[in-house]
């Protein structure tokens, strides 16, 4: 099932990084974003999945099923730090699968 690649996708990012919908999507060689983030809409399981990771390709941060407030304090957590509704010194905070 296609939410179940994007969930095993999730448990890779390291410990204080994050992720793009787009870069889920092209790591399992489709450009459904938007099924990316429908797949992750419907996680049950946040805090074992962690979708809070993933942010728009310009580093803001997107939906997350708890708020964004939330997903800041998730982020925080993890030493991520979000100014503006973007994620601080985005490009060294991505994480790309290989």
């Amino acid at each position: 099932m296609f939410s179940d690649k994007v969930y095993e996708k999730l448990k890779l990012i390291p410990y204080g990084k994050v992720t793009t919908y787009k870069i889920i999507a092209e790591s399992l060689g489709t450009k459904a974003y938007r099924a990316v983030g429908n797949a992750l809409n419907r996680n049950k399981h946040p805090d074992t999945i962690p979708c809070f990771k993933v942010v728009n390709s310009d580093g803001s941060l997107g939906g997350f099923s708890r708020g964004k407030e939330d997903k800041i304090r998730r982020l925080s957590e993890e030493g991520i730090e979000v100014i503006d509704g973007k994620i601080k010194d985005f490009e060294d905070k991505v994480h790309r699968f290989k």
